[in-house]
């Protein structure tokens, strides 16, 4: 049986945090230890918002708040950050997880995933391109595509989010220049 949020908190603040090695990590941006934060305690989750499509920012955004869009999807670049590029695929529809999509939406989301991965390796010098969901805060369901540049696996993995907020912004006109490289790459591959 799973443990009730009161269960996994006292369990966790009675063992106590662990701190990884971070400083032994590769892909660690920062010098020296660090420690963790106390935990808080279970409190109800602030509401998020969007919910149910109510005053939705994505379900209420105009097609010219995107640099890509079709009839069921939509790119919004999320920068200029410190990585070369990184953007966020939203559906059409509001939905909060994959499955509200229904089966046939779901189905062409994957396929959707995968076009958007292929469109930001077309920049060019990328070594990967890490997909996230981070949906905590609104209820419209996206996708964060974020573009590792090659040759620099110091971003690798979970740590490429925290390296684009620690590197500096990439040049306004090289930020334009790649989300035109992956607008051009989407319509290529329609």
């Amino acid at each position: 049986m799973a443990e009730t949020p009161e269960q996994f908190y006292a369990r966790t603040v009675a063992a106590g945090c662990r701190t990884p090695p971070v400083e032994e990590w590769a892909s660690w941006p920062f010098e020296g230890s660090v420690t963790p934060k106390a935990l808080v305690p279970p409190a109800p989750e602030p509401p998020r918002m969007g919910v149910g499509g109510v005053d939705c920012r994505a379900c209420d955004a105009p097609d010219d708040a995107y640099f890509w869009t079709d009839d069921r999807w939509r790119l919004q670049d999320a920068g200029p950050g410190g990585l070369p590029f990184v953007c966020v695929l939203e559906p059409r529809v509001h939905a909060d997880e994959p499955s509200d999509l229904g089966p046939e939406l779901a189905r062409e989301m994957g396929w959707m995933i995968a076009r958007v991965e292929e469109a930001v390796r077309a920049i060019g010098h990328i070594g990967r391109v890490h997909i996230s969901r981070f949906a905590d805060g609104a209820e419209h369901m996206h996708w964060w595509f974020i573009a590792r540049p090659a040759d620099q696996a110091q971003f690798a993995m979970m740590t490429a989010v925290i390296w684009d907020d620690v590197l500096p912004p990439v040049p306004q006109d090289v930020w334009d220049d790649n989300k035109a490289a992956v607008a051009a790459a989407m319509d290529a591959s329609r």
